[in-house]
């Protein structure tokens, strides 16, 4: 009988594009069985949530400094900011009679697989329990409400916190991408957790993921596990739980297990019937259903990855507040194929995807990175053209060497910041081994320099195979920070989900399985379609 690990490892290689053939897909967009966008939950009480002002808001540069924003009380409006900055819609666009949503947590291809749900307890105005989120009406629709006791309420969350779930609807990115979507479905986990942890940072929060829990006791605490009240609809898929502390100090996680909660939601009641998001049964894809069984989390121990000390952030030139920058990040369709961005721009987007003790959006996880970069630079000012590789943790140095071709430079980039290890490891025109690379997309080329996130492979799933959803959170996690680094750097960016995994390796010399590909990304001048109309993000709700 295969082993979980070896399910895992076969997906990955089964699910690889090659110049020769792509992975497995639907033949064609089945646009009369396109899923619905939006869960939601019929009969479950609703709360309407209040939309942000207009009063005055963090710059962004100040969500990436410790103690510049004041910390806000846990109160539904703070609540209400959370969400709506995370999760919430940040547009509509429309082209003739075609309307489409676009959200603050970027997903892959727009499809947004990703469900959250609030867990709360002691917030004024909103009764203890767990809530679901309809980022279409900004609003929270009650899934369970704790049981109330004559006696005094027993503490079922840390003080001064609360917790968000999220889950995935796999086929909402299978409709477009078959067997691949698990793989995207999890960079969208990454997105969010990012997106959350820069809106926390907005009202001076922490985020924490909390890393131990099982997957069946996030499960029975979100209600995705309850087959009653899905039945016909399309299931959602365990991904984790984050808790969200409202205090600086932070009520931490050390003895908070899942036991109590879990308790409180078998004894509350339970209410609401998910909506069927596709009029036809969706195609089964048999080999999504056998990873995420094979990629199942079990309740682990907690670890500790201490830090490293690093300096402050590379400054930045953005003036813009923070909400102005995660409402206006979009992923670029079509880049012009000759704007430059300055070497301090470039280095200020590395910088951001470095871990800091109490930065966002880092702090929110406990692992030491996994994640590397190999930089197809194009036009960036003062800097050559060529291959370079970014270490996020410089440990590995040694190691990747020999893994890698032993033709290449290793050339340390002079000028660059002393913290960074930066090494060029090709000088040569490489825009159309981006493109090629990148399936063919001439986008890859025409930015001012593309990205492939590397990752250590195989001796992180030793550790288990649930592993492998962590390596792809991360990569969405950095993709979430290159996204909003390009908008302060008046650029654009994007994600690139279709490239040849196998043909990337083979291009730096890989040999073995110890090295994989998780994500490829780029950034650069923006052509906009002014074709499309956009329209404000709530415009339909008569509050607005």
């Amino acid at each position: 009988m295969k082993s979980s690990l070896d399910t895992v490892l076969d997906y990955h290689q089964r699910t690889k594009h090659h110049f020769q053939h792509y992975a497995a897909g639907p033949d064609g967009l089945d646009w009369k069985n396109q899923p619905d966008p939006f869960r939601a939950f019929a009969g479950s009480a609703q709360l309407e949530l209040p939309l942000l002002g207009a009063g005055a808001q963090p710059l962004y540069a100040e969500l990436y400094q410790p103690g510049a924003i004041a910390a806000q009380a846990l109160a539904l409006s703070n609540i209400a900011a959370l969400l709506e900055h995370s999760f919430g819609l940040s547009a509509w666009k429309q082209y003739d009679n075609t309307r489409w949503a676009l959200r603050c947590n970027p997903s892959s291809g727009n499809l947004h697989p990703t469900e959250a749900y609030l867990v709360v307890q002691d917030c004024s105005s909103i009764h203890d329990g767990v809530y679901h989120y309809v980022s279409r009406d900004h609003l929270l629709e009650q899934r369970c409400r704790f049981a109330q006791s004559s006696h005094e309420k027993a503490r079922i969350l840390p003080p001064e916190s609360f917790l968000i779930g999220l889950s995935s609807i796999h086929w909402r990115e299978a409709w477009k991408y078959g067997e691949r979507a698990f793989r995207y479905c999890q960079h969208d986990v990454g997105h969010a957790m990012a997106a959350l942890r820069y809106a926390a940072a907005m009202l001076g929060w922490q985020v924490h993921l909390l890393n131990e829990w099982g997957d069946v006791d996030i499960g029975a605490i979100l209600g995705v596990d309850r087959e009653t009240d899905f039945g016909a609809a399309e299931r959602e898929n365990t991904d984790l739980m984050l808790q969200v502390t409202t205090t600086r100090s932070g009520a931490g996680t050390a003895g908070f297990d899942a036991s109590a909660l879990v308790a409180a939601t078998q004894d509350g009641r339970w209410q609401g019937q998910a909506n069927v998001l596709s009029p036809h049964v969706p195609h089964p894809w048999p080999l999504i259903a056998e990873v995420t069984h094979a990629c199942h989390k079990p309740h682990t121990r907690q670890t500790n990855w201490p830090t490293p000390n690093l300096p402050a952030p590379l400054s930045s030139a953005c003036k813009l507040n923070a909400v102005e920058i995660i409402k206006q990040r979009r992923s670029a369709q079509e880049f012009d194929g000759s704007t430059s961005i300055s070497a301090a721009a470039f280095y200020r987007m590395l910088d951001m995807t470095l871990p800091r003790a109490s930065v966002a959006p880092w702090d929110a996880i406990d692992w030491e990175p996994r994640i590397h970069l190999v930089l197809f630079v194009h036009r960036i000012d003062g800097l050559a053209p060529g291959i370079y590789l970014f270490l996020r943790n410089e440990h590995v140095e040694a190691k990747l060497r020999t893994e890698l071709f032993a033709e290449f430079e290793w050339l340390p980039v002079p000028y660059c910041p002393e913290h960074f290890s930066l090494f060029r490891l090709l000088s040569a025109n490489a825009q159309n081994v981006a493109r090629a690379l990148s399936c063919h997309q001439d986008i890859a080329a025409d930015g001012a320099f593309s990205l492939g996130m590397l990752a250590e492979y195989q001796n992180n799933l030793a550790l288990g195979p649930w592993v492998y959803r962590q390596l792809f959170w991360e990569a969405g996690m950095l993709g979430q920070v290159l996204y909003l680094e390009a908008e302060a750097a008046n650029v654009r960016g994007t994600g690139i989900g279709c490239y040849f995994d196998d043909e990337v390796h083979g291009l730096l010399g890989i040999k073995n399985q110890a090295l994989q590909s998780m994500y490829h990304f780029t950034v650069g001048g923006a052509i906009t379609d002014t074709r499309l109309k956009t329209l404000a993000a709530y415009e339909h709700l008569q509050r607005f």
